[in-house]
């Protein structure tokens, strides 16, 4: 019927996120049949127009828009300026749209940070992913549903209330018909048909029942009016007037291209027929009615006929929708060795599922079918990919288990006083301990914590053994003590001062040698004039900084600290990782503004942040660069 092929127009919004089995899309079937008779047409429309009746407000709503095309941040705009400049009863349609979308955009979000997240070790009952655009939308969205439920709140208490109020005017108007006082009665009527008419809508169920004792009573009095009364002859003139007007519209909309459009208009036109123009003369009443019900004809078939094509049309969405679920069943995950790997396959699957969506619907009979199909296709891609981050999850606990073995031999080691033997064990225990892959995140910092201080305090042991003094290091500290004095008469002056003669005496410094451990202090004394000096010299200032972390090194080197020289390397490595992950993930934030204006706020930030970590990287790598030349 029409109010069934109504409901199978096109809606792409209802389309769903392959996740979200409960809001599975369906189609209803179009029983609209051109068989029907002219007042079975009519009957049919007077019900759609009671169902619209207590809604008049929702009606002429916005446009669709694509809103696959949006990103999450244009969605949360978009969503934000629908709330705000539209009245609530008007955007169900616009708000759902977007929610649907979004809701599938943050999805997938969401999917990859969390496959990222267990790739590198993480728990699943660790994750955790915030996004100030997911924080505005859920702001949003719980705006407009405490908005709409205010006003259908609201409007269940008029609809009640004009419901009083018809039903009073047709109380009155029945008061009137049995016992009005002749000279008066016509002015009274003409006052309740006004009445009737500004009285607002009442609820669906009511509309129908309400308007027909309405105009049954108000036939009754045109009828019964025994009197010849010129005011009615010219009621029923009029009338006759303006309900030839709607059927000549009505015949014109019959030719109009756009049906639906048309259809729309035409119940426009049923409703003024019935609640605004009242009754013609009784001897032409029939062949009006029939020139209206047999335009009103046209226009029912001619819509018919169009949801037919457009049945033509789901049902070539079939083979199209097969089609892409063969695409889904025949992605080959077997070489999928890596997280790479994986994350290719996760986004050709999300392409594909994003081109079944689009395709459009299907008809109902099929709908459930092609549904569990793709339902199938995916959730196969999904078991295989779970279980690869499940054996990622059993590698990288074995390699928990190898890590704390070598934690062991270390601490058993580090008190040891055969100083040859164990440096070499140390050394070993080092190199294993690299050759192991990742652990799981929530134990990675721990145990590297408890490996890093064994490995240190042998170390350190086994320097400090190595640097106990001599006199040949006494030496060396009254030399380093001269030197020392001489650079800080001739630094007295800073606009005196030579860079390059003040280089080559640190070099000279360094090349000295190692003083007495218990002297160590001098060599403090050094770096602190030093680093005063440096930073009174009117030198670039990442030059500066290499000079200082040069400087800091060739003592090291000095000292034979070769501990500490690799673990310098090491920070540096770690430093220029974790900056190098920093920057990729606001490389990615980068995508939420692809649209958003150059001066947007947010975006100019994000941006600020990257060149901040380039300027960084750069010094770090100059570092590691420096180190990784040396011969030690």
């Amino acid at each position: 019927m029409l109010d069934a092929a109504n409901e199978n127009l096109p809606n792409e919004s209802e389309e769903i996120n392959s996740e979200s089995e409960n809001n599975k899309p369906e189609n209803k079937n179009d029983n609209a049949s051109s068989d029907m008779t002219e007042e079975q047409v009519v009957n049919e429309i007077d019900d759609q127009i009671a169902e619209t009746s207590e809604k008049e407000e929702e009606q002429n709503e916005e446009e669709e828009v694509n809103y696959e095309t949006m990103e999450l941040e244009e969605l949360v705009v978009e969503l934000e300026k629908i709330i705000n400049n539209n009245e609530v009863q008007k955007i169900n349609k616009q708000v759902n749209s977007i929610k649907n979308v979004f809701n599938s955009k943050f999805s997938k979000i969401l999917a990859e940070k969390k496959a990222q997240f267990l790739a590198e070790g993480g728990e699943s009952i660790d994750f955790k992913y915030s996004n100030p655009l997911k924080t505005s939308y859920n702001t949003l969205v719980k705006d407009f549903k405490e908005k709409r439920d205010k006003y259908y709140k609201n409007l269940e208490t008029e609809l009640s209330g004009n419901l009083d109020l018809r039903l009073s005017v047709i109380e009155q108007l029945k008061d009137l018909i049995k016992n009005g006082d002749s000279k008066t009665m016509y002015t009274q009527f003409k006052g309740l048909q006004e009445r009737w008419k500004r009285i607002g809508p009442v609820a669906r169920e009511k509309y129908n029942d309400t308007w027909r004792t309405y105009h049954h009573h108000v036939e009754r009095f045109y009828d019964l009016l025994h009197l010849s009364n010129d005011f009615r002859d010219l009621d029923f003139q009029h009338n006759l007037d303006e309900k030839l007007k709607l059927v000549k519209k009505v015949e014109e909309l019959a030719e109009m291209p756009d049906v639906n459009a048309a259809f729309k208009q035409l119940q426009v036109i049923h409703k003024m027929w019935k609640e605004d123009i009242g009754p013609v003369a009784r001897d032409i009443r029939e062949e009006v009615w029939g020139k209206f019900s047999a335009a009103t004809k046209k226009i029912h078939d001619k819509r018919h006929d169009y949801f037919r094509g457009l049945k033509g049309k789901y049902e070539e969405n079939i083979e199209k929708k097969l089609v892409v679920i063969k695409q889904i069943e025949e992605v080959d995950t077997s070489k999928n060795t890596s997280h790479n790997d994986w994350q290719g396959s996760i986004k050709k699957i999300e392409s594909l599922r994003d081109q079944f969506f689009k395709i459009g619907r299907v008809p109902k009979s099929e709908s459930d079918k092609i549904w569990e199909k793709f339902k199938g296709a995916t959730k196969k891609f999904n078991k295989e990919k779970n279980n690869f981050y499940k054996n990622i999850k059993g590698e990288q606990q074995q390699n928990l288990e190898k890590k704390l073995k070598l934690i062991e031999r270390a601490e058993a080691a580090k008190d040891s006083e055969d100083w040859e033997e164990t440096t070499e064990l140390m050394k070993k225990i080092q190199f294993e301990w690299k050759q192991i892959g990742h652990v799981p995140r929530k134990y990675s910092d721990k145990i590297w914590n408890q490996f890093r201080n064994a490995c240190n305090h042998y170390f350190d042991r086994f320097h400090e053994y190595k640097n106990e003094g001599s006199k040949e290091e006494q030496e060396i500290l009254n030399k380093k003590k001269a030197l020392l004095e001489l650079i800080k008469t001739q630094t007295q002056d800073i606009e005196k001062v030579e860079i390059e003669a003040l280089k080559e005496q640190i070099k000279e410094w360094h090349s000295l040698g190692k003083v007495p451990y218990s002297m160590r202090h001098v060599e403090s004394k050094f770096s602190k004039l030093i680093d005063k000096v440096f930073g009174q010299l009117s030198i670039d200032p990442n030059e500066l900084e290499m000079m200082r972390f040069k400087n800091q090194i060739e003592g090291l080197l000095a000292r034979n600290n070769f501990r500490k020289l690799d673990g310098e390397q090491l920070y540096l490595r770690k430093k220029i990782d974790e900056l190098i992950r920093e920057k990729q993930q606001l490389e990615n934030n980068i995508n939420f503004f692809a649209n958003a204006k150059s001066d947007n706020p947010l975006l100019k930030n994000v941006q600020k942040n990257i060149s901040l970590i380039e300027k960084k990287l750069a010094g770090f790598k100059l570092k590691l660069s420096y180190l990784s030349q040396l011969d030690y």
